[in-house]
């Protein structure tokens, strides 16, 4: 499901117009954004967390040339799917 599907699906659901349910999904996203931001997490209850997490500097090698090389530490967002969609998926 890309984003336009994804609008469709939610102004279907919840009775909105297409040009309403895009508003929300994108007001939805850039709160969720901004709190990974922020260093906060998100807790969807049932659905999942959306958390920010840190990856250490490590050492790799470059596959083409085989040397040695370094990976910076860099922060990454994560996401734990909740008991009731997993429950769902599977």
């Amino acid at each position: 499901m890309n984003k336009a599907e994804l609008i469709n699906a939610i102004a279907a659901e919840a009775g909105l117009s297409k040009a309403d349910a895009k508003k929300a999904l994108d007001a939805v996203v850039k709160s969720v954004s901004d709190a990974l931001v922020a260093g906060d997490k998100v807790s969807l209850v049932g659905f999942g967390t959306f958390s920010v997490s840190e990856r250490s500097a490590r050492s790799g090698i470059n596959p083409a040339t085989k040397q040695p090389i370094k990976i910076a530490a860099k922060k990454v967002a994560k996401f734990k799917a909740g008991a009731e969609l997993t429950a769902a998926v599977n």
